[in-house]
């Protein structure tokens, strides 16, 4: 299976869209090079501004710009662009409603040997608890360029997060995605898997096993857009499924399976049970990593086994 960055692919759209979109900015925060905004940088030095390590500047800034009319993009590690400046995220953005777009890179586990100080497994909920804020987790290299260009041409202020390494490719070259939309992967009728980001990967293996295995019938949706979120599909596998698996590269509690698991209860009780991360990690390569903290398709299909009647 084919394997690309979706920071590498992130970098190369804005820049894209920088030909066409005079008012695109980027803020940095001293690692242009790792989030590939340096490609930006250096075709439009006069729209990049790099703040070094100063994250509550950075998002200060762009506010600012924002509030000038301009779009700016706000772009480090997710563990820093999330946590040091949420103070200025939550009364000088969201509060305001202003149009910046945080697109952060190396989130979630598989941040390699960088260690537990750079794993942002957080950085879903946080931004979730930001009212104005569209929150969007590609799963692919291809979703991330349509996640960036969706938010630059869509008002209000966006969170997008990326991973570090190259990750599977999923999808075609021109997919397009939508505020509130999903993908159905793979199609089943015993149970409902949906997983967000590099999980989605894991999702389809497991299915696949599930299917080839045991016979058993999994759907698989890529819910990439966490707010808004797609409540028809939540509540429709919860009406023609056994039980829903949330797959998740983050904490169990305010991420994808606190949500659904909220819109589950309100409109049609089932068990959902989950796959995602409940200690701090440690360093090590992405696969070790992943096995360890039971990140990975084995572990989705133990917890169907486990659980079907």
């Amino acid at each position: 299976m084919d394997t690309a960055s979706t920071r590498e692919y992130a970098g190369k759209k804005i820049l894209e869209l920088g030909a066409t979109n005079p008012d695109l900015c980027v803020v940095g925060a001293d690692l242009n090079k790792s989030t590939f905004t340096n490609l930006f940088a250096e075709k439009y030095p006069d729209r990049f501004f790099d703040v070094g390590i100063a994250e509550q500047n950075m998002v200060n800034i762009a506010a600012g710009l924002a509030a000038s009319g301009k779009i700016p993009i706000v772009s480090t590690f997710a563990v820093f662009g999330s946590t040091r400046p949420m103070d200025q995220l939550r009364v000088g953005v969201a509060q305001s409603n202003l149009n910046v777009k945080v697109i952060l890179t190396h989130a979630g586990l598989i941040t390699g040997e960088d260690g537990i100080s750079a794993q942002s497994l957080e950085d879903i909920s946080l931004f979730l608890s930001l009212h104005s804020f569209s929150v969007l987790v590609p799963s692919d290299a291809y979703e991330a360029q349509a996640a960036v260009e969706l938010a630059v041409n869509t008002p209000g202020p966006f969170y997008i997060r990326l991973s570090r390494p190259e990750t599977p490719v999923l999808n075609h070259e021109n997919i397009q995605l939508q505020q509130g939309g999903s993908n159905v992967m793979v199609n089943g009728s015993n149970i409902s898997i949906f997983a967000c980001g590099y999980m989605v990967y894991h999702a389809i293996e497991a299915a696949k096993i599930l299917k080839e295995q045991h016979g058993i019938s999994a759907r698989v949706v890529n819910i990439y857009s966490l707010n808004p979120i797609d409540k028809s599909i939540i509540i429709k596998c919860a009406k023609e499924s056994q039980f829903i698996l949330t797959a998740e590269e983050h904490f169990k509690y305010g991420g994808l399976h606190s949500l659904i698991s909220q819109i589950v209860a309100q409109n049609n009780p089932v068990k959902v049970l989950s796959v995602s991360m409940n200690t701090y990690a440690e360093s090590g390569t992405s696969d070790e990593l992943i096995n360890k903290y039971g990140l990975n398709f084995n572990s989705i299909v133990e917890k169907v086994l486990a659980n079907l009647s």
